[in-house]
């Protein structure tokens, strides 16, 4: 039995077990969601006349979702590029030589590691005012969002620059490369390329954590769906409750999928261009394959 550095390859009683295990697991999802269908069918949440609500224009339902959409793609698309920038900074300065580069950078990183994002929120919307700096719901959701993501995303970047291997910084420092060089032309673009997935999936939480601009009055798409709920009950009754929070659920779970998918692009096609890369540094001249320089021995 061939054994990976873990466990040992399961054998034929063992595979056949795992099959039965997640046969029976799939069996007890599937009658999970059944009975929670059941159960919504009894109660009149899967009337049509109830989901009709997301697309009657006259209720101004379907233009709101698509306005709050749109709020909460532009805050989070500027805290995505702002928190990327600074995080790639305050990677290389971590990795710094100097001391005094390298320990208020590291200082900076842990804490806003350290403080939860819905305290930067409310700390950017509450004490900036207080002190001279006016900003909006907006602002102070983008900033909150920059502040924590960048310090998460310097420690990944660091990660996947201490994971390339030391051989290709010696060999640019062997050519006469000054470090500054060596990390923005070498190791930057190669840790930032091996790393991808795991940037794509923190750019995926922030994403959703843009959903906390509700605690400053910010419109995103949750607070315009809790908005969207209240103005229905009032003037219908708590008839549309579950719809509408299942739109907005929805709308997430969308915009993430299709993240998702262009990281998994961006993925094979860097690493196609890694593989056509390296084949074409390592093919020899017709002549020199041909043995030789191409005339009689």
């Amino acid at each position: 039995m061939s054994a990976t550095v873990l466990f040992d390859v399961p054998g034929p009683r063992g595979r056949r077990r795992q099959r039965i295990g997640s046969a029976v697991g799939l069996v007890f999802v599937l009658g999970l969601v059944g009975l929670a269908l059941w159960r919504l069918g009894i109660n009149g949440q899967l009337d049509p006349a109830r989901w009709a609500i997301l697309f009657d224009t006259r209720t101004n339902v379907p233009q709101r979702l698509l306005g709050a959409l749109v709020d909460t793609l532009e805050v989070a698309a500027i805290g995505m590029i702002a928190a990327t920038v600074l995080g790639a900074f305050l990677a290389v300065g971590r990795l710094s030589d100097h001391a005094w580069v390298r320990i208020p950078v590291a200082a900076i990183i842990e804490f806003f590691r350290a403080v939860p994002l819905l305290v930067l929120i409310l700390f950017c919307f509450l004490f900036l005012p207080r002190v001279g700096i006016s900003t909006s719901a907006f602002g102070a959701l983008a900033l909150g969002l920059t502040l924590y993501n960048m310090a998460v995303l310097a420690e990944i970047i660091r990660a996947g620059i201490l994971s390339i291997d030391r051989g290709q910084s010696e060999s640019a420092y062997a050519i006469g490369m000054r470090k500054w060089q060596v990390m923005t032309f070498i190791l930057v673009p190669q840790a930032v390329r091996r790393m991808l997935p795991v940037l794509i999936a923190q750019l995926v939480v922030l994403l959703k954590d843009s959903s906390l601009g509700f605690i400053v009055g910010y419109l995103e798409l949750l607070r315009t769906a809790r908005s969207l709920v209240e103005t229905l009950n009032f003037q219908f009754g708590p008839i549309y409750t579950f719809q509408l929070y299942v739109a907005a659920g929805l709308i997430y779970i969308v915009v993430n999928l299709l993240l998702s998918w262009l990281a998994r692009i961006l993925e094979r096609r860097s690493r196609r261009d890694t593989k056509t890369a390296t084949a074409e540094k390592t093919e020899l001249p017709a002549d020199v394959q041909m043995g030789g320089g191409g005339g009689p021995l």
